[in-house]
């Protein structure tokens, strides 16, 4: 997924599929993001000292920076999120939050250098 797609410039490449290429490709392109992604790795991770969680890590985070570094997909992610939030038709609601989760499914299959 692309901002291309949505009519803006190209995104950068995504990273090596690595936590620290992760995460150095999140603290150059998504800073916003650093916070959170350094906090859940320390919990999920760091701090447990088991790798068990790395592939479950690995994928959220991925898709999170998949969206974060096109900030009009993200604009339009946290968009749909929002507004199912508030509507009042519980339909409508659905159908926003399926669209979201679709964007947010397929961020997660982007291959590294795409």
């Amino acid at each position: 997924m692309t901002t291309a797609a949505v009519g803006g410039p190209c995104p950068p490449p995504m990273p090596e599929r690595t936590p620290k290429a992760l995460r150095e490709a999140i603290s150059q392109h998504a800073p916003h993001l650093l916070t959170d992604f350094d906090a859940h790795w320390k919990r999920a991770v760091a701090d447990t000292f088991d790798i068990a969680p790395v592939p479950a890590f690995m994928a959220r985070w991925w898709g999170e920076y998949a969206i974060a570094r096109d900030p009009l997909l993200e604009e339009r992610v946290h968009h749909l999120e929002d507004e199912a939030r508030d509507a009042t038709d519980p339909d409508r609601a659905k159908a926003l939050l399926e669209e979201a989760g679709h964007i947010r499914r397929t961020a997660r299959q982007t291959e590294p250098g795409r």
